[in-house]
């Protein structure tokens, strides 16, 4: 266990915060976390409907959701290349990037324009729909910026202004960038949208499969456990989220069922997976609150109101579950227990799939639990999840007591 523990720390740790700290891999992550409140007002909208459902006098107001969650597409797009300019440092040429990546979003999807000068272009793209595109759109945008800016052109010059250098260092890379698009698709007929759909979709594919599953939950809880923030994982899971969750939505427009069954909701917003916070850490507080340990009780009443309301960061590092190789383990086995009952339930139709995309996070199982899959089997779930749970942090917990008793003890 000692050469395990040293390896997270001086090998595993340190070698995945290098990667998320790369500047492009943090340039779309932070993308992802950016877009955020837009996909969250999106998700009180759908909030909403499942209110409005029953009350059908109440006024629609999916059109807050039509112009903040359906352009997220085209926000990625804007941000990756204005997110890696800032991230090298480049911050001049931050907006200039930006802008260009949304021009080249928009060509990327070849509209076409009718007599009235009227532009055609399937709105699903903007959004949800359009992520990997936006992605693959803002990292060449940002490849051709960065490319170009690095070299420094004529910034050193003493007879041109600063700012006309910065002009022509923007306007190289905006034309050519714009050119090799128009080359490829309107001139071309090269079809982006369907390229990368067609390469994302075994990517889609495995998310929504059992491994691809386990994978979503258990990632981002190891890094998580070893300090390595998992909002970097984003970069990874809100494509798969999005495209799960975006397709329920359509089926059941459609008259058919939501059978994709790794969402956000299904895995947070749901709470029967991350009951109490990524790992299912709530039943691991009420242990807390009933500790022998005067630290863990005091622990416990510090964090039992966040891990209600599925916070689990005091948690986390306060008593502390990272780096604690007696917490550690139980919490990975959280993530691949809950994950699989779930998926199995889910599978098997015990439990409906999410068909809404809610992900307001902090809402307390098992209300959110029969709120997102509007089913009342939910709470029979929550329930054997809360033991099952309860008994994995169970003997873990009672040797880290015995730890913290004996070094209360010596202290005293």
């Amino acid at each position: 266990m000692n050469k395990f523990m040293k390896w997270l720390t001086d090998s595993f740790a340190p070698a995945m915060n290098r990667l998320v700290e790369n500047p492009w891999v943090a340039a779309v992550s932070q993308a992802m976390m950016r877009v955020l409140p837009f996909i969250l007002v999106g998700s009180l909208v759908f909030f909403y409907n499942v209110f409005r459902d029953y009350i059908p006098g109440l006024p629609d107001i999916f059109p807050i959701a039509s112009y903040s969650f359906m352009f997220i597409g085209i926000f990625i797009s804007f941000l990756i290349p204005y997110n890696l300019m800032e991230l090298k440092k480049r911050n001049k040429f931050q907006v200039p990037a930006g802008l260009l990546g949304f021009s080249a979003f928009i060509m990327s999807l070849n509209p076409t324009f009718d007599e009235h000068s009227f532009m055609n272009v399937n709105f699903g793209v903007f959004g949800p729909s359009g992520i990997m595109v936006a992605i693959v759109v803002g990292l060449f945008v940002a490849f051709i910026f960065n490319l170009w800016t690095r070299f420094g052109f004529l910034e050193d010059s003493a007879t041109i202004p600063s700012f006309l250098a910065n002009w022509i260092n923007s306007i190289v890379p905006i034309f050519v960038t714009l050119l090799a698009i128009m080359i490829l698709v309107p001139k071309g007929g090269f079809d982006i949208v369907s390229a990368v759909n067609t390469v994302f979709k075994p990517i889609a594919s495995f998310g929504q499969s059992y491994p691809g599953m386990i994978f979503m939950c258990l990632t981002p809880a190891i890094l998580y456990s070893c300090g390595v923030s998992s909002w970097a994982f984003g970069a990874i899971s809100t494509p798969v989220f999005m495209a799960g969750i975006n397709a329920n939505i359509a089926a059941i427009a459609a008259g058919g069922t939501a059978t994709n069954i790794v969402t956000s909701e299904t895995v947070f917003t749901a709470a029967l997976i991350t009951l109490g916070g990524m790992g299912a850490t709530l039943p691991l507080v009420v242990q807390m609150l009933l500790s022998k340990s005067k630290k863990m009780r005091t622990l416990g009443k510090v964090c039992i109101a966040p891990s209600i309301f599925n916070i689990n960061e005091p948690v986390i590092y306060g008593t502390p579950i990272a780096f604690n190789p007696l917490l550690m383990l139980p919490m990975w086995i959280n993530s691949f227990t809950g994950p699989t009952i779930i998926y199995v339930a889910m599978k098997l139709g015990w439990l409906n799939v999410p068909g809404k995309m809610i992900q307001v996070g902090q809402v307390p199982a098992p209300i959110s639990s029969v709120m997102i899959t509007q089913d009342f089997r939910a709470i029979i779930f929550y329930v054997i999840l809360f033991a099952i749970y309860f008994i994995t942090w169970m003997p873990f917990f009672k040797a880290y007591e015995a730890q913290c008793i004996k070094e209360e003890t010596v202290n005293q």
